[in-house]
């Protein structure tokens, strides 16, 4: 396929079939998983290590390869290509796969056969692609499941919890790729992940987890707002943290970008013709009420507490949750309005310039400017014996069901009612559900953003610090 006499040379995936030797086979890298080691049985304290991916060579056949070895050989086999690049392999071993057991964590493949790589024996190397049949190339364009077997995402939020666990194929637009973060387990192993947003015709954010260096390399190639995917056997979850529906791609999902295909064009124009007035979801994530199911949050800190933590986490953006029981010692709901309510874009969320009327964000011409509406946007201080967690933002429908009222309902309210409003929390210590994340900008090093609060239980409360032995 490098050329009609260079292709006689190269054997067809097709043609295979166990013990064959001598072979030299090309094809396209259309999925890859991570470099994993494993404990040497063999060797007792040393490791072996692996790496698989897979090749396709034309529109129905296409097979899993994977090699064991030292960790210098796998790394450098591994750090030598990338899913969409062309690869001749040379002298590798066919065997027939176990069905049920490989295809259990590996990619479902139309082949009864794998490839073995030997680091003695085997050789790969990556093809310039203007050296390649472009028959060859635009197998990257096409999706490994049918077309048409997919779910909406606006089905998977429909069934709900009915898809708990399950592997499907999903056809969808990208929103945002959000940035790569770094965690360390419990047992100091090193990882990282990616969220990214999805969307489609029914569904306007649905959120996708990448946790493996390879997958999320392939979406930080994906343009938001631009990219279509076409992702096969990613796993369904309900998130009882987020209280939704999640994707996770797995060791088993391969996602075809751009897929050629006459849905994926559909949703391309879709989203084509819409991008124009599609606000971007950062801003939008500030604003929207966190979709967190604050009944998970269950760790109970001190102020004090609050900080150690963030000490601890110092590199790490990775927000923590916890609650507190605490006084709010600053609550200026009866100070100049303009600090306790904002305006927002009816259309996109976020907040509107005092000045200007206008929203920025959506940039929209003034005749199709939606409406803006007043949402609670304010700054309060949290206080318990250990100390003050300075400027906590709460806003949305969060102040309003802390406050017992709506916004147009407190801009009605007199000043006196305003500051009788005020002195119910000053004067009682509440139960606070709250999210931080490590900021240098902010005052101490901590931003945080209350997702909950209702004047506390005392008994409850002392329960929980004197119980946990919190200081």
């Amino acid at each position: 396929m490098l050329g009609s006499s260079a292709s006689k040379t190269f054997t067809a995936l097709a043609d295979l079939h166990p013990n064959m030797a001598n072979l030299k086979i090309i094809g396209i890298v259309i999925g890859k998983t991570d470099v994993k080691g494993f404990p040497d049985r063999k060797n007792i304290g040393l490791e072996r290590y692996t790496l698989s991916f897979t090749v396709r060579d034309s529109p129905a056949h296409f097979i899993n390869v994977s090699s064991w070895g030292s960790e210098d050989y796998i790394r450098t086999l591994s750090d030598s290509f990338r899913v969409g690049e062309c690869l001749v392999i040379e002298n590798p071993l066919v065997q027939r796969k176990e069905l049920e057991r490989e295809e259990k964590f590996s990619p479902a493949t139309p082949s009864t056969c794998k490839l073995l790589l030997s680091e003695n024996h085997s050789t790969v190397r990556v093809c310039p692609s203007y050296e390649v049949d472009t028959k060859l190339l635009s197998l990257v364009h096409l999706p490994v499941k049918e077309p048409h077997d997919y779910y909406s995402l606006g089905d998977i939020v429909a069934n709900g919890q009915n898809l708990d666990g399950r592997v499907i194929s999903v056809l969808a637009a990208v929103r945002s790729v959000g940035e790569t973060k770094s965690f360390t387990t419990s047992d100091r192993r090193k990882g990282q992940r990616c969220e990214v947003k999805l969307y489609d015709e029914t569904e306007s954010s649905f959120t996708m987890l990448c946790w493996d260096h390879e997958s999320i390399l392939l979406a930080q190639s994906w343009v938001p707002r631009e990219t279509v995917i076409f992702a096969a056997d990613l796993r369904i979850s309900f998130d009882k943290f987020r209280n939704c529906m999640t994707a996770t791609v797995i060791s088993k999902t391969i996602i075809t970008a751009n897929p050629d295909t006459p849905e994926a064009n559909i949703l391309l124009n879709f989203i084509r013709e819409n991008r124009e007035t599609s606000a971007p979801d950062i801003e939008i994530d500030h604003y929207l009420k966190e979709s967190v199911n604050v009944d998970k949050i269950v760790d109970v800190y001190t102020v004090k507490q609050l900080k150690v933590k963030a000490l601890e986490k110092e590199g790490k953006a990775e927000p923590f949750y916890g609650i507190l029981y605490a006084y709010i010692s600053t609550l200026n709901i009866d100070d100049e309005p303009t600090k306790v309510v904002r305006n927002r874009c009816l259309y996109c969320g976020c907040l509107v310039n005092e000045l200007l009327s206008a929203c920025a964000t959506c940039n929209l011409n003034a005749s199709e400017f939606p409406a803006i509406f007043p949402s609670f946007d304010m700054l309060v201080d949290l206080t318990d014996h250990t100390g003050t967690l300075h400027s906590c933002n709460i806003s949305g429908t969060v102040a309003e069901e802390m406050l017992g009222c709506t916004v147009n309902e407190f801009l009605a309210m007199t000043s006196e009612q305003k500051t009788a409003l005020k002195w119910q929390f000053l004067l009682e210590r509440s139960k606070i559900h709250v999210k931080c994340v490590l900021s240098h900008r902010a005052r101490g090093g901590l931003r945080a953003r209350v997702l909950a609060c209702k004047l506390a239980d005392p008994m409850e409360a002392s329960a929980s610090l004197s119980g946990q032995g919190k200081s």
